[in-house]
């Protein structure tokens, strides 16, 4: 394989976007906890001691991203990791999460 082959082999543009997402802390610890469990907004900024609307604007990027979805259970929101590529990133930063 030549050199122009490898780098016309493989598009990079949605890793890219990925590591740009997680490239904030605040984003980063948000997807690494939510490898471990499914939570609500409200757990997650009591856990990120951030306020709420600081969170939730995290969220909405994640989710706009497709690293993140949410599943409504009422009034409640849960959200949980879908992204295998955001897992893998994260997994290779900071080692295997907690069991769920």
């Amino acid at each position: 394989m030549s050199d122009a082959e490898f780098v016309k082999a493989r598009n990079f543009d949605r890793e890219a976007e990925i590591l740009k997402v997680l490239g904030h802390p605040v984003r980063l610890k948000i997807v690494a906890g939510l490898m471990s469990q499914s939570c609500n907004v409200k757990k997650i900024w009591e856990c990120l001691g951030l306020p709420q609307a600081t969170v939730s604007q995290h969220l909405a990027l994640l989710k706009n991203k497709g690293i993140i979805d949410g599943r409504r259970d009422g009034v409640e929101v849960y959200y949980q990791v879908v992204s295998k590529q955001a897992q893998d990133i994260v997994t290779a930063l900071l080692g295997k999460p907690p069991c769920r």
